[in-house]
């Protein structure tokens, strides 16, 4: 079998609900989701979900080649930019294609990857994260009301502007998930908004109330002796990685002892998961997969000897894909569909009308100029009044755009 080349999709997501972080949030709930469809010589097509902008440069390093050697192939990407370095949009493509090519591996063997990968058991067990800064104290406890529901005992919620408040959304959701455990396991991700000087009297004014599991992203990724002041003067654990594109950038963190769960995010692909989670497991350290559009690293969760608990987002899926996986008792019950279960609907795709969120100039995955140098919350109370008003200024201007 030969690769012979692929093509491109890009779906929604419907959330039905705002969602973001402390860096912004997008108010209509539809985020986009880009596909690549990997395509070979003998009609079998690998399915990877993630930005890949840099595909006509990546593609090169696979066009010809068995789709079986994934992980020579991984490394036959990474030599082919090596030049230019393989950061950002370069390492989101490159997982991309990855992602892709275990689906075939595993279609090949006409197995669900979770079995390909070695797995004895397809349950996975997870946490809820519902990206959900922007809802009101009322839509929080229904929406984790919801993951109660389901099972779910653990829960990581978006702060980091303002700590009261944050104190009481936690305290909140615990005593929503007091329904299936009498000690709720509690996330709180700052998403690198806080600085140094913050993070460590923000975290203890939180941690005076709440029992709090893991601190995630309390300032920025590479920030060794931030992260390792937070870890030493907390009781939680520090939590990162999600942002970190390649091994390179992970040592320093976990030579000093900075990172107590080590965190991947599915974007980056099936390769990279195991080879972080293989790092951390030689410094008896656990790994959590931050979740995506389908869940995709959960089949390699299920492998994977330290892995501690997979994020979870959302319970539905983009328009015009369905995953064999169920989500419930508190985790993701993979099936037994070969590969990765996801079955793209194109047609459905096709009809789709442009225009969604993750890019919007001040969403979630734009910094703010006030990040790391808050020194009171924000005004309002929570500052995301503020950050609703420049999506929502945002958003206008991009209507007025597109009317002709």
């Amino acid at each position: 079998m030969r690769i012979t080349g692929y093509r491109s999709l890009r779906t929604v997501h419907r959330w039905g609900r705002p969602v973001g972080d402390a860096n912004g949030f997008i108010a209509g709930g539809v985020t986009e989701v880009p596909v690549v469809l990997v395509e070979t010589d003998r009609g079998l097509t690998g399915v990877g979900l993630g930005a890949h902008a840099d595909a006509p440069r990546v593609f090169p390093a696979l066009d010809g080649q068995d789709p079986r050697a994934v992980t020579a192939l991984y490394d036959r990407m990474l030599a082919h930019t090596f030049k230019s370095g393989h950061g950002g949009a370069t390492f989101g493509t490159i997982g991309a294609f990855d992602m892709a090519l275990w689906d075939l591996k595993a279609k090949m063997a006409d197995e669900p990857l979770w079995r390909t990968l070695g797995a004895a058991d397809r349950f996975v067990p997870g946490y809820a994260s519902g990206l959900d800064i922007a809802l009101g104290d009322d839509e929080l406890v229904a929406l984790y009301s919801g993951w109660a529901e389901r099972g779910f005992t653990g829960a990581k919620l978006k702060g980091g502007l303002d700590a009261d408040r944050d104190t009481t959304r936690l305290l909140a959701v615990a005593d929503v998930l007091r329904g299936n455990t009498r000690s709720p396991a509690l996330m709180l991700d700052v998403n690198e908004s806080w600085g140094r000087h913050q993070a460590v009297r923000l975290l203890s004014r939180i941690e005076s109330r709440v029992d709090i599991t893991w601190i995630e992203e309390p300032v920025r990724r590479w920030d060794v002796a931030g992260n390792r002041a937070v870890g030493r003067a907390a009781r939680a654990a520090v939590a990162s990685g999600e942002n970190l594109t390649g091994l390179e950038q992970f040592r320093p963190l976990l030579a000093a002892d900075a990172v107590q769960v080590v965190q991947t995010a599915s974007v980056w692909g099936i390769t990279h998961f195991l080879r972080v989670a293989t790092l951390a497991h030689g410094r008896d350290l656990p790994v959590s997969p931050v979740g995506y559009e389908a869940n995709p690293l959960a089949h390699a969760a299920a492998a994977t000897p330290n892995h501690l608990v997979t994020e979870v987002q959302d319970t539905g899926m983009p328009v015009g894909v369905t995953v064999d996986q169920v989500v419930a008792d508190g985790g993701i019950v993979l099936g037994d569909t070969p590969g990765l279960g996801i079955t793209v609907d194109e047609a459905a795709v096709a009809e789709l009308a442009a225009g969604a969120g993750w890019s919007h100039p001040d969403g979630p995955h734009v910094r703010p100029p006030a990040a790391g140098l808050r020194l009171v919350p924000e005004p309002g109370g929570s500052g995301v009044e503020g950050l609703g008003r420049l999506e929502s200024e945002q958003g206008e201007r991009a209507a007025k755009e597109r009317t002709p």
